[in-house]
């Protein structure tokens, strides 16, 4: 997990049945419960971006829901290589062994399952159910400095793909208070 802030910048990829589209993108860490994302496709169109605390959206522009864009928070957040601490009330369990560790926790009709696998290459993988069904799998992998490297999200009822190649990482002590205002739509 990361610990410190960054600003990473990226290519994306998405692709469902009926389109693909791609572009680039930005993501301002500041851990452990802060998050704006913004986004662009080719030429400048379909920009997009949100601010997320924990796991609530601030604001997203345009005016729509983060699980619009990430059908679930907790994904979101593993893309960037954050597994989110569950909620109070939840039933955690995990496992332990050499370079690998999993968890569960599971809330009301939601679970998490999270996987660290641990080598060469650092892999976070998600999953995310609802009542039984999967909302989505991600996977995460990044350098042992935690440097990232790519993401990948398969949304199953869709179905859709998300690729993510990160190409630069700038550690920030901090970020300025206008970074996390809404921009003009």
């Amino acid at each position: 997990m990361p610990t410190g802030s960054a600003r990473h910048r990226f290519r994306w990829l998405y692709q469902d049945e009926k389109s693909s589209k791609g572009g680039r993108g930005s993501a301002n860490l500041a851990p452990p419960d802060s998050l704006r994302f913004d986004f662009a496709g080719s030429l400048g169109l379909g920009k997009g971006a949100a601010f997320v605390v924990g796991d609530s959206a601030q604001w997203v522009v345009p005016a729509r829901s983060v699980e619009e864009l990430v059908p679930s928070v907790p994904l979101l957040w593993a893309l960037f290589g954050i597994a989110r601490a569950p909620g109070a009330g939840a039933t955690l369990s995990g496992l332990v062994q050499e370079n690998r560790v999993a968890w569960r926790y599971a809330a009301g009709p939601d679970t998490v399952d999270y996987l660290r696998v641990t080598g060469e290459v650092i892999t976070l993988h998600a999953e995310m159910r609802r009542a039984g069904k999967v909302v989505g799998r991600s996977r995460m992998s990044r350098k042992p400095d935690g440097t990232p490297l790519t993401a990948f999200l398969s949304v199953p009822s869709v179905p859709a793909k998300l690729e993510i190649t990160f190409y630069e990482t700038s550690p920030s002590p901090g970020f300025p208070p206008q970074t996390w205002r809404a921009p003009a739509e």
